[in-house]
This record gives structure tokens, sequence and C-alpha cells, in this order.
């Protein structure tokens, strides 16, 4: 079985795709398979079917969504209806639960690929380290659930993903930024501070990245373009530990060079 949520949803068996077409029964797959392993209590999923004034149908209503999922499931996995009910497709005290005995699970291909990573930053070994976070941020085929409508309980979920994604993305590059590859970060870095407007740290890593690529100028400009956007709009400043990276820059500071290969060093900020 093939799982996929980080972008569109996806269940393939083979050739044939166990996600219903209908929005509501996409919801309570996709709060099932986020909860892969966990109860999902029947009363989030009605949550995440009808917010706080599920209808005096919804449980039974929650049952027939159920049902027709297990149907789509036997007929992508081509096993028997009841054997998805009693090894996939749970009925639980109080809910239901996804289980996923054996195939790939993107989640779990992506939390894996950032174990790997976190393990070689603690050995010390940060080209493997980087290689690691890559290959778990090319998991993602786009935000996640991008074709399913979120109630409250799937956003809580989806969120903490893409916290998750950002925090990667941010280890990636810091940690390619240690080695040397400021030039090769510049492109993703320009696209992400567009996208995150205030996100301090990325919009330190982008100075750093400019900085030691000869574009003092362009760093410069990072910053205080930053500044002008949070002063307008959050009434607020960049953090000192910001503003110190743009006086550091502003001297040339040597201490913003790096060697290639050596652990531990980043961006003076602090």
């Amino acid at each position: 079985m093939e799982v996929s949520v980080l972008g569109p949803l996806a269940l393939h068996g083979g050739a044939q795709s166990g996600v219903p077409t209908a929005m509501k029964p996409r919801k309570v797959l996709a709060l099932l398979l986020l909860n892969e392993g966990r109860v999902v209590p029947a009363a989030a999923l009605m949550s995440e079917l009808w917010g706080g004034e599920p209808p005096r149908t919804g449980p039974t209503t929650l049952q027939t969504y159920v049902l027709h999922l297990r149907k789509l499931l036997a007929q992508a996995l081509g096993v028997p209806s009841a054997e998805v009910a009693r090894d996939i497709l749970q009925t639980r005290p109080g809910g239901y639960c996804f289980v996923l005995r054996s195939g790939r699970f993107d989640v779990h291909v992506y939390r894996d690929l950032v174990a790997e990573a976190e393990c070689a930053l603690d050995a010390g070994d940060e080209r493997t380290a980087e290689t690691a976070f890559r290959r778990a941020l090319a998991v993602w085929q786009g935000p996640a659930l991008v074709d399913v409508v979120h109630g409250r309980p799937l956003q809580a979920e989806v969120a903490r993903l893409e916290q998750s994604r950002l925090t990667v993305t941010e280890r990636s590059i810091d940690t390619r930024l240690r080695l040397g590859g400021h030039q090769e970060a510049l492109s993703d870095l320009a696209s992400l501070v567009v996208e995150h407007r205030f996100h301090e740290s990325l919009h330190g890593q982008y100075m750093l990245a400019l900085h030691r690529s000869g574009q003092r100028t362009r760093a410069l400009a990072v910053f205080q373009r930053l500044r002008l956007t949070m002063a307008e709009e959050l009434g607020l400043e960049p953090s000192t530990r910001l503003q110190r990276l743009q006086q550091a820059v502003l001297v040339s500071d040597p201490r913003l060079d790096y060697e290639t290969g050596t652990p531990g060093r980043g961006p003076v900020v602090a």
C-alpha cells in the first residue's frame, strides 16, 4: 500500500486508488491517516466533518463513511472488506483506527530521514546530515493534504507537519552553509524569505549566504526590507540577534567567514 499526505492525498494498492472523491469521506480518511496507529475518537471525526454542531444523524453518517472507505480499500488492495475491517480500518472502543502493517507511508519516510539526519549531526557527520535533510524535504510534494478541506482537527495536524517541514528546512540550510554551500542556498532562501516574510532566522541565513557570496549590499538590503515591513505591519524591530548580524555585515566581520567542512561555524549573530 502506498499512502501520501505530504501533498495531495493518495492511497494506492497497485494501480487502483482507495481515496474517495466526495469531500467528507476524504476528510475522514485524512484524519485517520495522520493518526495512523492511534484511535481517533468518533467525536473528533464528527468535529472535523461538521464543526461544533454535528447533526443528530452524525454517528450513523460517520459509520456510512467508514463502510464506504472500507469498500474502497478492499477494491484497491484486492482483499475482502471484512479483512480491511479486521486489519486496516478498525473499529475500536469510542472511535476508529487506521493501521498500516506494510507498504510505504510518506510521513514515516520523512520522519525516518529526519531522524537519520539528527543522528548524523550528533555524530558530527554534517555531510550525511545535510543529504538526509534534503531527502526528507524531497518527500514533500506540496502543502500537506493540499486537496482536502481542513476542519479544526485536520488544521491542527497539518500545522504540526508544516512546522516540522519549516524547522527541517532551517536546519538543512544551516548545515549547508556550514559546509560552504552558500551560493547553492541562495535561490532557496530568496524564495523562502518571500514566503515567510517575518521569519528572522531565514532572513539571517539569506543575509549570511549573500555576504559569503560577495553580495554585501544585497545582504544589507534584505535586513532593511525586513525592518521596514516589520515596523509598518507589526510595529516591531528585528531582534537583537539579527541586528548584530547586520552590524557584522556592515563592518565585514571576519567571523562571518567559514571554513568548508568545519562543524559549528555558523552565522555570527549572537
